[in-house]
């Protein structure tokens, strides 16, 4: 049994904290403390949160109160503006006007308007209702309203109007404020005029009680159009609430009142206060209905300040937490290193003489002190001859080269090397020896490895081969699926005047718009397993300048481009470019959606583009698409179409895409029967290598004022006449008369 005072076999099996350990440890600290500060976040933000909804519900019973309060309010001074109609001093002058009898009634009002804070004036107007007298001048002395005034109105006898809210100028300071209309009748229901009081709403606010309208808890009350009546003297803290009367909460804060116009009351939680309203009504008369909303607001800060304290324990508490999940984890970390430790050292020698290294263990006397059967079988020797073998003899070292190796040993406790052994197989060992740590009365020792490199000094070999193969006077190069150089030899790098290959692409080296052309090139790598053609050719110069470029192909498993080599030859300069299927015509590419050939056909000078004829082409043949895993067959079997098509292509004419299976050539210049002539030519071609079953072909001829979309159209006519005859593949309709 194994014991802390037994001596260890290799220094590593003490208590080791590895790279992966401690970035275990980082990562299971970084995720605690992440989680730590995401709860109590989430702890703290539900609490006041909770916080928040106790004080709106308690906030919310307190408007009930104050509306309901409101509307006793209103309905009470409805009564007490009919009191001031029946009044007898006012019967009196009504009856019989006199200056005396105007200034005791106006006398009676002042005394009245002293003792009712919320009542502001009081004025009578005549039948026409035309202003007459007033207890003060704060109020307009315009006529009375004609929907007020006689057959007009619905109401009158014991009924009063209410108005709505309204602003006035008192003291330098805008006073909300209703007024209310008593009609006058006489007996027989004539009017002998109206009496109007004026309340303050803003001092009716304060009489019901004054909490209400604190500071720390304000009271709004806003119009269904989002105008602020009362509320504006608390100066509040926070943004987009309006701090004068009369100001627009519609505007300031529409988030706000988007939700208080969806509802008649509820709570509204802002980034920087939470909102609690409700909608009351001062009167329920038909005739004088009137709605406004309550508001009021805590601000999120006095909130927080309220739950500051059980922050604090909540902080304090997730700190405590961390520090000891803290603990746990590192405990836990090193208890499992200590176990694993113990664990390797039982288990170090079973695994180090039962694997396919070979090991040798010698003493400082450099005899063998035994060895695995790995080791015996690299070295050529029974098991039972390696014992106590000199690991000179065994490493067939003379006596300077094994001082070298000593000397080595004596300065890193460490040296490596490769060996060749003189046997049939020729085979290569690479040896390391490790010497342990000497401890006091212990006597040292060296573990020696052996590993069979003959498989890895071959592959060298043929790697050195093959690079002196490859330094040759041939450009050369291995390129990647996208373009991009992977290996080049020197010539090539030569070639075109680079020094190193990293980051350049072969379609900007060799130029001669390869770039547009490479998805094409790749395709016909795919089909044909190569491609040739001329390059980097200067057309203004005589001399023989022109490069053939040869890439060859190399699939993968999946039949994917995995690499491609490119060589460069001299090559001759050609005098017919389109007559070649090597070369690259400058219109060869495909535009791959219909705008981009819309853009091409406006492009084109009107004279072009009259004389102009559209080829649609279409390649399906009759037992195609009878699968949806057809669909992959008719994308290849359409590829193979447009590579032949490209290589015979004018230079003036434009290939594209429509729909799968379906092409579209347009051929400015070209007359119906010169357009005819060329479809059945590209019949013909396609036809010689088996891709011409099933294509159909229609042709159309541009059409004054005609469109991209009606051109097609017109060529659409003919495809389908096309498929209709059977006999013949190609068809034209709406062709010009010449």
């Amino acid at each position: 049994m194994l014991t802390q005072k037994q001596p260890q076999l290799i220094a590593g099996q003490g208590l080791h904290w590895s790279a992966q350990r401690i970035f275990s440890v980082v990562t299971q600290i970084i995720i605690l403390l992440i989680s730590v500060l995401l709860l109590t976040n989430v702890i703290i933000t539900l609490g006041e949160r909770r916080l928040q909804e106790d004080w709106a519900t308690q906030r919310y019973s307190e408007l009930q109160s104050v509306g309901t309060l409101i509307a006793d309010k209103v309905s009470f001074q409805q009564f007490r503006t009919q009191m001031f109609a029946n009044d007898e001093l006012l019967k009196r002058y009504l009856t019989i006007p006199s200056e005396v009898r105007q200034l005791k009634l106006q006398q009676s009002w002042e005394v009245m308007i002293r003792n009712i804070p919320e009542l502001l004036d009081i004025a009578l107007f005549d039948p026409q209702g035309k202003y007459k007298f007033s207890t003060t001048n704060d109020f307009s002395r315009d006529p009375l309203p004609p929907s007020l005034l006689g057959g007009a109105r619905n109401m009158g006898g014991n009924e009063v109007y209410t108005s709505p809210l309204e602003f006035t100028p008192i003291k330098g300071k805008l006073e909300p404020y209703l007024y209310q209309l008593a009609w006058l009748e006489n007996p027989d229901q004539s009017v002998r005029g109206y009496l109007l009081t004026y309340q303050s709403m803003s001092r009716m606010l304060k009489s019901i009680k004054p909490a209400y309208s604190s500071a720390e808890s304000p009271l709004m009350m806003l119009d269904t159009q989002g105008l602020l009546y009362a509320g504006a003297e608390s100066k509040p803290t926070i943004n987009r609430i309006p701090d004068t009367m009369g100001g627009s909460l519609r505007q300031t804060y529409p988030a706000l009142w988007r939700k208080m116009a969806m509802s008649n009351f509820g709570q509204f939680h802002g980034d920087d206060a939470t909102f609690v309203y409700l909608k009351i009504e001062l009167t329920t008369q038909y005739e004088t209905r009137r709605e406004y909303y309550l508001v009021s607001y805590v601000r999120n800060d006095a909130i927080a300040e309220l739950f500051s304290e059980w922050r604090n324990i909540l902080i304090v508490g997730a700190v405590v937490l961390t520090l000891l999940a803290l603990a746990l984890i590192l405990l836990s970390h090193s208890y499992r290193i200590g176990q694993r430790s113990r664990e390797y050292s039982i288990e170090l020698a079973h695994r180090l003489f039962h694997q396919d290294i070979g090991c040798v263990i010698i003493n400082d006397k450099n005899r063998v002190m035994t060895a695995n059967e790995k080791a015996a079988e690299l070295l050529c020797l029974p098991l039972d001859e390696l014992q106590d073998r000199n690991l000179q003899r065994i490493l067939q070292f003379e006596n300077e080269q094994y001082a070298e190796v000593a000397a080595q040993l004596e300065a890193n406790n460490k040296w490596q090397g490769v060996i060749d052994f003189d046997s049939p197989g020729g085979s290569h060992l690479a040896i390391t020896v490790t010497s342990s740590p000497r401890r006091s009365r212990q006597e040292k020792y060296y573990l020696v490895t052996f590993e069979d490199v003959s498989q890895l000094r071959k592959v060298q070999h043929q790697a050195k081969l093959n690079e002196l193969l490859n330094d040759n006077a041939i450009p050369c190069a291995l390129v990647q699926a996208n373009g991009m150089l992977e290996l080049a030899n020197q010539a090539f790098m030569q070639l075109v005047s680079i020094h190193d290959i990293q980051g350049k692409n072969l379609t900007d080296l060799l130029n001669n718009d390869l770039s547009s052309q490479w998805p094409r090139i790749t395709q016909q790598i795919l089909l044909q397993g190569s491609w040739k053609g001329q390059i980097l050719c200067d057309p203004n110069s005589k001399e023989n300048t022109c490069l053939q470029a040869t890439l060859k192909g190399h699939l993968d498993a999946a039949g994917e481009i995995e690499h491609i080599v490119c060589t460069l030859e001299q090559a001759q300069k050609r005098a017919l470019l389109q007559d070649t299927g090597d070369f690259i015509p400058h219109r060869s590419a495909i535009l791959v959606n219909l705008r981009d050939l819309d853009d091409y056909f406006k492009s084109l000078s009107p004279v072009s583009r009259e004389h102009s004829s559209l080829l649609l082409i279409d390649i399906t043949a009759e037992s195609m698409l009878s699968h949806m895993s057809d669909i992959g067959q008719l994308e290849n079997r359409q590829r193979e179409v447009e590579i032949h098509i490209l290589r015979t292509l004018p230079v003036n004419y434009q290939m594209s895409h429509w729909q799968l299976g379906k092409l579209i050539v347009i051929l400015p210049d070209t007359s119906s029967d010169d357009a005819h002539h060329f479809a059945v030519k590209s019949l013909n071609g396609l036809n010689e290598i088996g891709l011409g079953t099933g294509i159909c072909m229609g042709i159309a001829s541009y059409q004054t004022g005609q469109n991209l979309e009606q051109y097609l159209s017109n060529a659409e006519v003919a495809l389908k006449r096309a498929k209709q005859i059977g006999e013949q593949n190609i068809c034209q309709a709406f062709t010009r008369q010449n």
